[in-house]
Formats: structure tokens, C-alpha cells, sequence
């Protein structure tokens, strides 16, 4: 198991108003999407009744899911800290009182400390409830979500360099129905789709093309991979983002079932882009694309999408000269 343990955070480190904790037992589980083997569990702490990690997907391709797991530290006071190694999981907070501190770190992080290209993003459920959540650096506390806040369900995302997430139980006398529930992915700033995913480039999401090393890059690290054309284009009013509806004509590959078999005649994959408002595509333009992407907690978002003949020309181009990134069985197109 990997761990990098920091020193231990006390209360006494923490802002004085909040030095105030209960202390009574918490039941706290993590976990990720898909369920997988559970890793080894930690020792008990004096507020932390059970602990579990495990992953879906390492987030490096080399990495082994035995090496993703966490470490956990416990304190004579009431402030928990936890070591999370894992790519994308799950938070679930029964009854919380004190504090935790949550360390997101990939499998392959040096010891050194956080990648400055990487960040988390957190998905609160719209019933989450009992705790405001926070980053925390060198005792320094900033909000990130309040109990309030969490009610949306809206996904906030910040770098990993500007600290830990620090989750402060709300003062409550009845907390048996307070439980505070979130997802959490790691999110490369410069991975496939990156670029067009506007909770991590909030008001700065990049409409530029992209370039044709980034092209096909795209192809072969992205969660999905496909050609076809573009069906309708729907924007919710309430909505930061556009829902892109496509017809494949062929799928190279993908993740979580993104499109599903079938169609008008059953001829293709049908499936729902996500890209924002101000990337928006004309729902009328001619020709195939190649749509690549990310999926972030189970949507699916547009990232390079060139026409398609564009898209085959640099393949080609790529295959000659021996640069291409990946292969790709192309013979009937």
C-alpha cells in the first residue's frame, strides 16, 4: 500500500471556533462507484468506526488497483485525517460530529507531494447533509461547499495544490438523520476533454479546436471514441450546458456505456454529448465526426470532435510515419 503520511493534524492547529468538537462515535464508509474486491481496512480510530476504499479504474494505465488504497491517522482529539489513492470513489459521512480531513491523492503521486496538474471534483447528493466542506491549507481554512450548497448537487472542483478537503460536522442536537454523501473524481487539467469540461475551467472553458497531435492523442486516451454525425442539439433553461444528441456509425471504444446498440433502425450507437453553452454545435452541420471525450460522474462530455475525414487523413499521415499513439483497426473505413 502506498502512504504518505504528513505529520499529525491536532485541533489545536485548527482556528479556535473550531476547536469546539463532540466527541461521540462516526460511522464513515468510502467507496468507489462500482464495487469492487475492498482493500485492507485501517485500524480503527477513536471516531471512525469503518473505513473502505477500493477503484474502478487507477488513474494512471500502469498502475495496479492493489496499489490504490488509503491510510488513515487517528488523534487523541477530534479531528480525523484519511489518505485516499484512488481515481474516483465515494464519501459516506453516517452522523457526523468533529471533523474530517481527506487526502485525495492519485496511485502514482510521488511523495513530494500534489501534482500541480491535477484536480478533485466532488458531486455532493442533493440529501447530503451535516457538514459544510472546506480546503485546508497550512490551517488555513476556505469554503468550498456549505450544508446549504451541497443540496444542489452541483460539481465544484479545485487543485490538488490548494489543499485538502476539510469536512466540519454542523453543530446539531439531533443528528440521526444527518448524513453527509458525496462522489469524488480525480481530473487530469490537461486529460482527454479537459479543456471543454466547465466545472474545471469555470467561465474559461476553451472553444478552440484542438490540435492534431491533440487529435490523436484523443482517440486513444479518451473514455470514448467514435463516428458519426449529430442529430439535435438541446439546451435546458436552467442549464450551463448544451445536450448533443449523435448517431454513431461506428464505435471504437468506450466507458460506463455511454451509447447503447440500437438507433432509428437499429443500425448504429445512439448516445448524449455534454459541452457548454458557448461551444455549442450546429445540430444541422454536414459530415462525420469523430466525438471523443470524458465520462464525469456518468455523463458524458465532448471533448476534440474534427470531421471525421480530417480526423482520417491525420491517422494515415501518423501510420506512415510511425507517430501515432495508438492503433487502430481502421480497415473498413
Amino acid at each position: 500500500m502506498l502512504g504518505n503520511r504528513a505529520g499529525n493534524y491536532t485541533a489545536a492547529s485548527v482556528p479556535p471556533i473550531r476547536r469546539r468538537f463532540e466527541r461521540s462515535a462516526t460511522w464513515t464508509r468510502i467507496r468507489s462507484r462500482k464495487a469492487s474486491t475492498p482493500m485492507r481496512s485501517p485500524r480503527r480510530g477513536p471516531s471512525l468506526r469503518s473505513l473502505y476504499c477500493t477503484t474502478e479504474m487507477p488513474l494512471h494505465p500502469t498502475s495496479s488497483v492493489s496499489s490504490c488504497g488509503l491510510t488513515h491517522e487517528s488523534h487523541s482529539r477530534d479531528v480525523e485525517q484519511v489518505y485516499l489513492r484512488c481515481s474516483q470513489g465515494s464519501l459516506e459521512w453516517l452522523y457526523p460530529t468533529g471533523a474530517l480531513i481527506v487526502n485525495l491523492r492519485p496511485n502514482t503521486e510521488p511523495t513530494s507531494g500534489a501534482s500541480p496538474g491535477l484536480h478533485a471534483c466532488i458531486k455532493p447528493q442533493t440529501d447530503s447533509r451535516g457538514s459544510h466542506l472546506y480546503l485546508e491549507r497550512a490551517g488555513q481554512l476556505r469554503l468550498l461547499m456549505s450544508e446549504t450548497e451541497q443540496a444542489h448537487g452541483r460539481v465544484q472542483c479545485f487543485s490538488l495544490t490548494e489543499g485538502a478537503l476539510f469536512i466540519e460536522a454542523v453543530g446539531q442536537q439531533d443528528i440521526s438523520k444527518r448524513i453527509t454523501v458525496f462522489q469524488y473524481e480525480l481530473v487530469a487539467s490537461h486529460g482527454p476533454g479537459a479543456h471543454l469540461y466547465p466545472h474545471l475551467n469555470t467561465g474559461t472553458a476553451s472553444c478552440t479546436p484542438c490540435t492534431d497531435d491533440q487529435i490523436l492523442m484523443a482517440v486513444c486516451t479518451s473514455d470514448f471514441a467514435g463516428r458519426g454525425s449529430i442529430r439535435g442539439v438541446d439546451t435546458p433553461s436552467s442549464s450551463d450546458h448544451s445536450s448533443v444528441a449523435v448517431m454513431l456509425s461506428r464505435l471504437f471504444h468506450q466507458k460506463s456505456g455511454v451509447f447503447s446498440w440500437g438507433g432509428a433502425r437499429g443500425k448504429g450507437w445512439s448516445g448524449r454529448l455534454n459541452t457548454p453553452l458557448r461551444c455549442w454545435l450546429q445540430p444541422r452541420e454536414k459530415g462525420e465526426f469523430l466525438f471523443t471525450g470524458a465520462v464525469r460522474f456518468g455523463e458524458a462530455w465532448l471533448g476534440c470532435s474534427p470531421h471525421y475525414r480530417h480526423f482520417l487523413k491525420l491517422y494515415r499521415t501518423a501510420l506512415e510515419t510511425g507517430s501515432n499513439p495508438c492503433h487502430m483497426n481502421m480497415d473498413t473505413d
